[in-house]
């Protein structure tokens, strides 16, 4: 049934990164996970917990989270368990977070339990579609298969990597009748060739979504890093007793920084022992002031885009723009169109909505000239 929960299953969160496209509102202290973007009453990673806590159950959903944002996080979600927030003292990317959780988990509930990693900062519309889907990627993930849900593409996007379907594994997995076997992962495409995999029908957007086994994923993990492996293995073994600190400090640090696409998924997919789920539920991932602009409703017959106090914004001869009002200030546009405007308490972006996506660019230059107080 659909509303029953998946006893096996233990979803991880890994809530990290900066989301400097989305500058100057997420900032290295409060990333966009903390921040509810649609004004919709609940902040991104709150959704993502309700969303996946239908599924899994109390107790079966934890976070994965730089030191800095433990506090926070607890805040947002405080029906999370004191052993359910994995801090980590400096990112090392999602391998080591998706590993780490796996392996503290398998320790605490054993090596046959299912695991699923989900980012914090996801828009998801269709819940009921979302667990249909991540129902047959367990089914998947129990017969054997890293498996991966793949966002059926709406459009020829560049900012989105692909995945590649193969075979239909209906007949092997009858639990997953929608699954296939993944041909390959591929990178963000140039706008010709995206648009040539949507006509094909066979490639999907990969919003890094993985559902395994616990040992499927250790396994691989022992495979293809063995380093990392025993690393990993080292601090899982120390978690839950006096020594994690320790343990933490003097090991984590030099954990390899790679992503689960690069170190896992890719090579395993190559080999034939990757799945994916479609994903027909509604995805946007909230990359740049451009998509957030496509996930809010027009303010006014221009299709100005509005988050924050409307009364705080006038507008003359303009269209198109998005704007945030955070500094609590008046913003007044005069024939400016198809723009950026985004005012918080200490600084001020202005830029074309067709360079969203540099907005990394101005970020790496505000560090560059010493400015970290404004990231």
């Amino acid at each position: 049934m659909t509303g029953e929960k998946i006893d096996d299953f233990y979803a991880i969160i890994p809530a990290g990164g900066v989301g400097s496209r989305l500058w100057p509102i997420s900032r290295k202290n409060r990333p966009k996970f903390l921040y509810d973007f649609l004004g919709s009453g609940s902040t991104l990673i709150q959704s993502t917990y309700l969303r996946l806590v239908a599924l899994a159950g109390e107790g079966h959903v934890v976070v994965s989270t730089g030191e800095k944002h433990v506090d926070a996080v607890r805040e947002q979600i405080p029906a999370l368990a004191d052993d359910a927030v994995f801090a980590e003292p400096v990112g090392r990317d999602s391998t080591a977070a998706i590993a780490l959780a796996t392996a503290i988990l398998a320790r605490r509930h054993g090596d046959d339990i299912v695991v699923g990693s989900f980012a914090a900062d996801h828009v998801i519309r269709d819940q009921a579609a979302f667990a249909k889907s991540v129902r047959e990627a367990v089914a998947a993930a129990r017969a054997g298969y890293v498996c991966t849900i793949g966002i059926a593409a709406s459009r020829p996007s560049t900012a989105f990597g692909y995945i590649r379907k193969g075979d239909s594994l209906a007949s092997s997995v009858p639990d997953a009748p929608d699954a296939f076997t993944v041909r390959e992962f591929v990178e963000k495409p140039d706008a010709a060739t995206a648009q040539a995999y949507l006509i094909t029908g066979d490639y999907h957007w990969n919003a890094g979504m993985f559902v395994m086994r616990a040992r499927t994923l250790l396994d691989h993990l022992a495979q293809y890093k063995p380093q990392m492996a025993q690393q990993i293995a080292q601090i899982a073994d120390a978690w839950d007793t006096p020594r994690r600190a320790e343990t933490m400090a003097s090991v984590w640090p030099a954990i390899e920084k790679i992503a689960f696409d690069y170190s896992i998924a890719e090579p395993l997919a190559a080999e034939g022992g990757v799945a994916m789920v479609p994903g027909g539920f509604g995805w946007d991932d909230i990359g740049d002031f451009n998509s957030l602009a496509a996930l809010l409703p027009s303010h006014n017959a221009q299709n100005i885009k509005l988050l924050g106090d409307p009364d705080n914004l006038v507008q003359l001869d303009s269209a198109g723009d998005v704007i945030v009002t955070e500094a609590g200030r008046t913003i007044a546009l005069l024939g400016v169109n198809d723009m950026v405007v985004v005012d918080t308490p200490d600084a001020l972006l202005v830029a074309p909505r067709a360079r969203s996506q540099e907005v990394k660019a101005m970020v790496a230059k505000l560090q560059e000239i010493g400015r970290d107080d404004i990231l």
